[in-house]
């Protein structure tokens, strides 16, 4: 009876602290990025200007760059999903940023791979902003909600919108983007058989020693998202492979011996600096995110880590997880997609970076491996106030060297921020 009484206990108290969490990462400010008129943005290999010209040099693509953006999938905290492996923990908030972010950074390898880099969602351009009436109302139905079931023992449902209609039958080939599209969301979803959810990373945490409601470091984050793709059993996921760099060392004869049919994911963790960003590296992350072939990287600022995925002047552009949103079924063929997608952009300067993050590539066969390792090779000189290079490359394998890798001995200096709730994505102005 003890024992019972125990388990009555904590069911209750999660699911209190689950409410809590969907007010205070649901609470929105509507809070405005603003991106100037005159300089380009850059957003993971395509080049955008705002400004258009009167001898048509220049043309303003605004909503190109919106669509581009939007069509990223954007994984955040969640509530009220299943049980996570060992415990009777059913959010990820305040602690899951980190792997919302490697989520995020292997989705966009995923469309790259499967759909390319100019493929962009039909239905980006119609989810609106998020409105901080809209959303904080919803929080607020949901705590009560949520509460109201807690004392009577139920599960609070919360319904979700639906997709709206794919209009009109272009072609074939657009059905089966789409049809993909929703594949690659659905392999991320919060459900024990989603193939790259939280709950099999959180599973596959627990092999180092992580725990589900543990603080996850970007590095042990790097090789969790390795073994997951590699155990991973659709047959999409057995084309693709990834491989992580060993103390900032990119190991050639690996990287091609990965390959072997396979296109390759490339996740490299570095250190841009000592205690702060050091900010000699803004040049080199700018020409990384410049890239074609850049995946983006898992970074953040001091307590909190974002997935970055672009640049204008000196700032940074990322999407952000800490924002609490209800669990969605994606083992249904019409789940909603408007939550795996953010709506605007979210900005932040260089100068504000925590030094830690992991850089990601996508290499779709050996030549095009031989050709990102000897443009980067040139991106990653050094200059001449800082002596050494992010990472190097190195011909032959890592064993040749005899390296003995500990992960969990390295961690990352990312915590989780138990104080501060996390912001929402707001929409973005011109000035």
């Amino acid at each position: 009876m003890e024992t019972k009484g125990t388990d009555e206990v904590e069911n209750l108290k999660s699911k209190f602290m689950s409410a809590w969490h969907n007010v205070k990462y649901s609470w929105a400010l509507k809070s405005k990025t603003a991106f100037s008129r005159n300089s380009p943005v850059f957003l993971l290999g395509k080049c955008y200007h705002f400004k258009a010209v009167d001898d048509d040099i220049v043309t303003g693509n605004v909503d190109g760059f919106r669509k581009d953006f939007t069509s990223r999938v954007w994984l955040t905290y969640r509530e009220e999903f299943p049980a996570l492996p060992g415990s009777t923990i059913t959010s990820d908030c305040g602690w899951g940023c980190t792997l919302r972010a490697g989520q995020m950074i292997l989705a966009q390898a995923l469309l790259l791979h499967i759909l390319g880099r100019d493929w962009t969602w039909s239905e980006a351009l119609t989810l609106e902003p998020l409105d901080t009436e809209t959303w904080t109302s919803s929080a607020a139905r949901r705590l009560v909600a949520t509460l109201e079931a807690s004392i009577q023992g139920e599960r609070a449902q919360v319904t979700q919108p639906m997709c709206a209609a794919q209009g009109g039958a272009e072609e074939a080939d657009s059905y089966l983007q789409e049809a993909y599209h929703r594949t690659i969301v659905s392999w991320f979803g919060d459900a024990p058989s989603a193939q790259l959810g939280i709950h099999r990373l959180v599973q596959l945490g627990m092999t180092s020693g992580k725990r589900a409601g543990d603080w996850y470091g970007p590095a042990v984050v790097a090789h969790i998202l390795r073994k997951a793709v590699d155990e991973a059993v659709d047959a999409m996921l057995k084309g693709i492979s990834v491989y992580v760099a060993q103390d900032c060392t990119v190991y050639s004869a690996d990287v091609i011996n990965s390959h072997s049919g396979r296109a390759v994911i490339i996740l490299i963790p570095v250190r841009l600096g000592g205690e702060k960003i050091n900010p000699e590296f803004l040049s080199f992350v700018k020409s990384i995110l410049s890239l074609e072939y850049c995946i983006g990287i898992i970074g953040g600022k001091p307590k909190q880590a974002y997935y970055f995925v672009g640049f204008q002047d000196d700032s940074l552009i990322y999407m952000d997880p800490h924002y609490c949103q209800s669990f969605v079924h994606v083992s249904t063929s019409d789940f909603p997609l408007q939550s795996f997608h953010c709506p605007s952009p979210k900005k932040m300067p260089f100068s504000k970076m925590d030094p830690s993050c992991t850089i990601g590539f996508y290499s779709k066969n050996v030549e095009h491996y031989e050709r990102i390792s000897n443009e980067l090779s040139k991106i990653l000189q050094p200059s001449s106030k800082e002596k050494y290079p992010a990472f190097t490359f190195m011909k032959g394998h890592g064993k040749d060297y005899e390296l003995s890798v500990a992960v969990e001995q390295r961690e990352w200096p990312f915590i989780r921020d138990t104080r501060k709730a996390g912001t929402t994505s707001g929409d973005f102005v011109l000035l």
